[in-house]
């Protein structure tokens, strides 16, 4: 799946979990996309392709070093230590860090029609490889079918509760958001009935 949906999805899973503060969302809302730091390796190989010394990070360790349960533990138990609501905050980071998993297994195929499994013992075991046959392409229809569903859910959830993910990011953003939903679709008052 694409970051910004699995951004979206951690973000929707922090929502659902009833997080008071804004420093327990956001632990949420990055464990959905916090496995993808292993892909800044892109960076690296793309500048050095071509060389006589290409560094192959991101075809070597993207869906390696950050899509296993250890890292997961690991970004869990830290989320553990800082969160305001400690338990019920590390519980939605490990859900919402296995709900990236569980996405790139079913859309993450690339172009070629390679599929990229998941180590989930990694590095302690490399038997254990998670992946499905029917995985659908980054870019086909579902991916794209369950990224718009976020997108209005994410609307919705703004416009009602006054934050949207941009609240991760900027407060004033995050104002400003809510703020032009709240006026292209205002809030309806009922009509008091004359008794």
């Amino acid at each position: 799946m694409h970051p910004s949906t699995h951004l979206l999805l951690g973000w929707l899973t922090a929502e659902a979990g009833g997080l008071d503060t804004r420093r327990d969302r956001a632990l949420v809302a990055v464990a959905g996309i916090i496995p993808d730091v292993d892909g800044v390796g892109m960076i690296a190989e793309v500048a050095t392709r071509g060389t006589d010394h290409p560094l192959l990070w991101w075809s070597n360790y993207h869906h390696l070093l950050a899509h296993n349960a250890l890292f997961g533990i690991a970004y869990t138990a830290a989320s553990l230590a800082i969160a305001t609501k400690r338990w019920r905050t590390s519980l939605l980071v490990l859900l919402s860090f296995h709900l990236h998993l569980l996405g790139d297994i079913v859309g993450a195929r690339g172009p070629d029609g390679d599929q990229w499994p998941i180590p989930y013992l990694w590095p302690f075991s490399d038997t254990w490889q998670l992946a499905w046959k029917g995985q659908w392409a980054l870019n086909a229809w579902p991916n794209m079918l369950l990224t718009a569903i976020a997108l209005g859910a994410m609307f919705y959830l703004a416009w009602d509760r006054g934050r949207s993910p941009l609240e991760l990011v900027s407060r004033r953003l995050d104002a400003g958001l809510v703020g032009t939903l709240r006026r292209r679709f205002p809030r309806r008052c009922p009509v008091a009935k004359d008794e």
